[in-house]
């Protein structure tokens, strides 16, 4: 017996099998698929060559067949390169099947005794490779051009050598009998009809497939139904059987009792547990996706032979049974499992040393349930009923998160599992063992070598080996025990294990226990793996859809990316192939339910921003309006509008219940975001394919997309009307926005400040990282071509006294109100949007403006070099300066351009106003100790400098390349006399009138002081020379000019002389480098007193 390795055969065996399964079904479904299908079955040249290879097939006919095998002959070479391996995995499975006759006759020679509550293993690797065997015949007869494939490659062979495959003959014929594998099959096991194997399940089996309600009266799987027995170690006398797989024993039954169908009618228990099984299911997993009918099948079968018709009854009966029953009791039983296995793992949870004493029930939780999932899984596939309720299962995402809860529990506390057994292993399974060997009546030498290494290695263990991290390995012992098995189970042991059936249900559960502390992964594996998942890709992504959209659901959204993890697990070192495939598949998918979830979470955070923004929105000053106008006519009881006009809603009625039943919008959000926050923040990352996964990086970087769109959205930019929301509510709504996701911290453990400094700080630049437009860009471009061009064409005036741009009665009415857009308020809330980085970006875009108005006054200035020049000279002559004026061109234009300078500086100034304050509220220490004579950093502060530095770098650059540095020098000296003899032609204008209350004129020219300073002040900068005499220059012509026009009789000219009087007042006011006594050296105070005496007189008289 010793010579036989029954152990050894069927460990390898099984294990080839399930390879040779991987490599059979990978080689199916690339023929079934026109991409993956090997080009020389769907080469039109080869097409009849392949016909004619089928049809003759297993025969070869290379002789009279010249002309439809030509196109053969020349692609031999690449036929058997690339059909080797397809040829030699058949071949493969003909050796295996070999090897597995072989040991079935050895098995029956040597009348071993199987019992699966004894020996086990040798039961449970016996029964399971008769299945492998009979699944893979099946598969092999389902690939439709294994006869193509096998014939070109001989054909290419005997091309080639001159002679058929040796193999060939063999394989050739085992196909052809294999037509009808189960048939074949059935032929062939006559001679193994012994069932005991089958027959021992009945302890089994029945107990196993019991219904929901017999689970619930029973307990099952509680651990507080009973708390006096909590601590006490879960044991059973059939260990292994208890998380044995229900679909490994259908498959093991079914095909059993079709193999050795004669028993059916001899034996009532086999009949018994054959009714059973095919009233649970309809159709059984042979092999991933690939399915087997059962009832069609085994009628098809039965139906041939002769005195069966009571057995094609039962198979009917069972069928309408299963159909009608079985959907429900599934049903039933997910939905039982899943309160029992919340049960368990939050119990575990609290108390995870239970995990010691009742691992029992956590891999019997898990088997069940992975039973029940794999169930659905490939019914709700293959559904032969027109009722689909039973097959659509909501809730399994639930069921599948408490099984992942419960392998997290275990990897997480497998120490303490591993402290526990190993005592127990030591204290008392050794002990129990040592006495039941001892009182062995007969036992042979090399069985008690084996029986004592067992209980020395048990005894050896201790405590300390699990604290110092010591790495267990009881494969050698467990392998012992499954040659002992099959030592003591032939007929002629001395050691009968059919008679110490107590000595095999003792060791089955030391083999238990050492799993226990050294294969707690396998046995994760062996009871919770769902990598079949990969192969049911669509129903696995529809479950995933299912669960987002049940709002109850989506807590437990995360199992799926969770079960990406499973999917290597059923890749086989015998077709290495498949791994990359199988990879790429499950980063594919876990990558997708990241997506999708953080797409979710992003979505509702969204609508509740939406919500809060419209909250917010409420409480605008804009809205307050109304409720004053009521009080002021309630006061002064005015009648209000029609009766029984309802009265508006306040702000904040929303956030008052008349009872806890009402939920709002806003409830329903809130609630559905947390649920699946918890399940996006349940793991900090997971590993797939050696790539690790960060889910809250997804709802990270969603978020922040989301938050830039949602901003710029916000803007309501229309470009076609030119609309934009205000700068004041924009700041409100990104406020409420950002407010909702600081909250979004109490739900995931993501840094949201880093999501805002991403995406604002972007927001501050012209272009955002995906160059898209900003907030920065669309302010820019709408105050400086809307607001500051309307402004220019003479629609809007700038108002000194309200610090704010307002519009002027018109013809054309504007579609906004300028104010409302210029005022000090909004001014901080653009500040506050755009930060110092946008207020830069602002200005630059306000210089370049300037600079291109500049050049076109330098153009101007070179028009008129030669008047200018002797103007420049000649002040103190009043005809000779009057017969030069008359010489010049373009005056108005000069005027005019400067004022838009002015204007867009005065703009300018608002904005550095408010920027300033921002800035002194945000960082008041930091804003107190900038050094005010370095110009860019106070300028970037929005501090006020002498000489403007981003003024000086954008006039700069308008120098012209051809003109010398002296010539540029003079052209700027030209534009200040320009500028200064064309002041009296503003006297002129009717709108040049002074208006006390705004402090300033309607036409804007109150701006040019500004213009004047700092245009002179940026210039002389730049060439270096002395702003402060070229600005006492200045205003030596503009004295003298305007003195000129006091002696001017004609009152259309000097109209409104005194307003422009007072420009002088202005622009020396404005200015850091003259003073009021250099004025008085040039121009009478007393002039300006009477100025400003006429000018607020004249509006007193216009008022009244």
């Amino acid at each position: 017996m010793l010579q036989q390795k029954l152990a050894e055969k069927l460990t390898i065996l099984n294990d080839r099998g399930i390879g040779m399964l991987t490599r059979v079904y990978n080689i199916k479904k690339a023929c079934g698929d026109p991409k993956a299908k090997p080009s020389y079955l769907v080469d039109k040249n080869l097409e009849s060559a392949v016909k004619f290879i089928v049809r003759k097939f297993p025969a070869v006919e290379t002789r009279n067949n010249n002309q439809q095998l030509a196109q053969l002959q020349k692609e031999k070479s690449e036929i058997l390169k690339n059909l080797a391996l397809y040829y030699f995995t058949f071949v493969d499975v003909m050796e295996f099947k070999d090897h597995v006759c072989e040991l079935l006759n050895t098995i029956d020679a040597c009348q071993v005794f199987f019992d699966i509550t004894v020996n086990f293993d040798l039961t449970k690797n016996y029964l399971d490779l008769v299945v492998t065997y009979t699944t893979l015949m099946t598969i092999l007869s389902r690939i439709e051009e294994r006869k193509a494939i096998i014939g070109l490659y001989n054909y290419a062979h005997e091309m080639t050598h001159g002679a058929s495959d040796r193999e060939y003959p063999r394989l050739g014929q085992m196909i052809v009998d294999y037509e009808n594998p189960l048939k074949k099959l059935m032929e062939e096991f006559v001679p193994h009809g012994k069932v005991d194997a089958l027959i021992s399940l009945q302890m089994v089996y029945p107990r196993r497939n019991l219904s929901a309600d017999q689970w619930r009266n029973a307990q099952l799987l509680s651990l507080i139904s009973a708390p006096s027995t909590m601590l006490n170690p879960a044991q059973s006398d059939t260990m292994p059987c208890e998380y044995l797989s229900l679909d490994a024993m259908e498959k093991w039954i079914v095909f059993g009792f079709i193999l050795c169908h004669a028993v059916l009618n001899s034996d009532a228990a086999a009949l018994s547990l054959w009714k059973l099984a095919l009233q649970s299911s309809t159709c059984l997993c042979l092999f991933r996706d690939e399915v087997f009918h059962i009832h069609k099948a085994a009628e098809d079968l039965f139906v041939n032979i002769r005195g069966y018709n009571k057995r094609i009854n039962d198979i009917r009966e069972c069928k309408e049974q299963a159909l009608s029953h079985a959907g429900s009791m599934h049903r039933e039983r997910r939905k039982f499992l899943r309160s029992a296995l919340k049960e368990l793992a939050t119990v575990l949870a609290d108390q995870p040393g239970l995990l010691g004493p009742k691992a029992l029930f956590v891999f019997m939780a898990l088997s069940f349930a992975r039973d029940e999932i794999i169930w659905l899984l490939r019914h709700a596939d293959n559904i032969q009923k027109k009722s689909t309720d039973d097959f659509i299962d909501k809730h399994i995402a639930e069921l599948i998160f408490y099984m992942e809860e419960l392998r997290a529990h275990v990897r997480k506390y497998g120490p303490v599992m591993q402290r526990y057994y190993v005592q127990y292993l030591s204290g008392f399974d050794a002990v129990v063992l040592n006495e039941l060997v001892q009182n062995l009546s007969v036992c042979p030498e090399d069985e008690s070598i084996i029986m004592s290494s067992f209980v020395n290695t048990m005894t050896s263990l201790s405590v300390k080996q699990v604290e110092d991290g010591e790495v267990f390995d009881f494969r050698g012992m467990r392998l012992d025990w499954f040659r002992l098995q099959a030592y003591t189970s032939v007929s002629k042991a001395s050691l009968g294990i059919a008679d110490h059936k107590e000595l095999g249900k003792m060791m089955n559960t030391i083999i238990f226990h050492t799993k226990m502390v050294d294969s707690l992964v396998e046995m994760l594996v062996e009871t919770s793996d769902l990598s079949i998942f990969c192969f049911y890709s669509r129903a696995f992504e529809k479950m995933f859809q299912q669960c987002l959209e049940l709002p109850s659901q989506s807590r437990h959204s995360i199992c799926f990316p969770l079960l990406c993890t499973h999917f290597m697990s059923c890749t086989h070192e015998l077709c290495p192939e498949e791994r990359h495939h199988i990879g790429d598949r499950s980063l594919s998918l876990c990558n997708m339910f990241l997506d999708e979830m953080a797409k979710q979470a992003r979505n509702l955070i969204t609508d509740i921003c939406t919500e809060q923004c419209t909250l917010s929105d409420q409480l605008l000053p804009k809205h307050c309006a109304k409720t004053i106008s009521q009080a002021v006519n309630k006061k002064s009881k005015k009648a209000t509008g029609k009766k029984g006009e309802p009265e508006r809603e306040k702000p904040g009625v929303e956030s008052m219940r008349k009872n806890r039943l009402l939920v709002t919008n806003l409830d329903k959000l809130h609630t559905a975001l947390s649920e699946l926050c918890f399940s996006i923040n349940y793991v900090p990352n997971l590993a797939v394919w050696e790539h690790t996964f960060t889910p809250r990086e997804y709802l990270t970087s969603h978020l922040e997309i989301r938050f830039t769109k949602s901003i710029v959205g916000m803007t309501m930019y229309n470009q076609a009307t030119q609309e934009i929301a205000k700068p004041s509510e924009l700041l409100t709504s990104v406020r409420a926005y950002m407010t909702v996701l600081q909250s979004i911290e109490n739900y995931v453990t993501i840094d949201i400040t880093r999501v805002f400094n991403n995406v604002l700080l972007q927001q501050t630049q012209h272009l955002d990282s995906h160059g898209e437009p900003t907030i920065t860009s669309l302010y820019t471009n709408w105050y400086l071509e809307t607001l500051l061009r309307q402004v220019s064409n003479g629609h809007i005036a700038y108002f000194p006294a309200m610090k704010a741009f307002v519009n002027l009665p018109t013809e054309n009415e504007l579609t906004f109100n300028a104010e409302e857009y210029s005022d000090i308020s909004e001014m901080r809330s653009l500040s506050e949007l755009l930060g110092p980085y946008g207020m830069k970006f602002l200005s630059e875009s306000l210089m370049w403006h300037i600079s291109s108005q500049v050049a076109e006054l330098k153009k101007l200035v070179v028009e008129n070099m030669e008047v200018l020049t002797q103007m420049r000279t000649s002040f103190d002559k009043p005809e000779h300066m009057a017969a030069l004026f008359k010489k010049l061109t373009s005056v108005d234009s000069v005027l005019k351009r400067m004022t838009i300078i002015g204007v867009i500086l005065s703009f300018r100034s608002l904005a550095q106003e408010a920027l300033r304050d921002v800035l002194s509220c945000h960082i008041p220490f930091l804003v107190s100790s900038v050094a005010m004579n370095v110009y860019e950093l106070s300028s970037a502060a929005g501090l006020p400098c002498e000489i403007d530095p981003a003024l000086v770098v954008a006039l700069a650059c308008v120098c012209a390349e051809n003109i010398s540095p002296e010539e540029e020098y003079k052209i700027a000296c030209l534009l200040m006399v320009f500028v200064a003899v064309s002041l009296p032609t503003l006297a002129s204008n009717v709108m040049s009138q002074y208006s006390p209350a705004i402090e300033g004129h309607c036409n804007n020219i109150h701006c040019l002081a500004k213009a004047i300073n700092q245009i002179a002040a940026a210039l002389f900068t730049i060439h270096k020379g002395s702003i402060e005499d070229r600005l006492k220059e200045f205003l030596a012509l503009a004295s003298s000019s305007l003195l000129k026009i006091g002696q001017e009789t004609d009152k259309m000219t000097t109209r409104n002389r005194e307003s422009v009087y007072l420009l002088l007042d202005m622009i020396v006011q404005e200015s850091p480098f003259l003073t009021m006594d250099l004025l008085e050296s040039c121009f009478p105070y007393v002039l300006l007193r009477n100025a400003y005496h006429a000018v607020y007189k004249q509006s007193i008289s216009a008022n009244a």
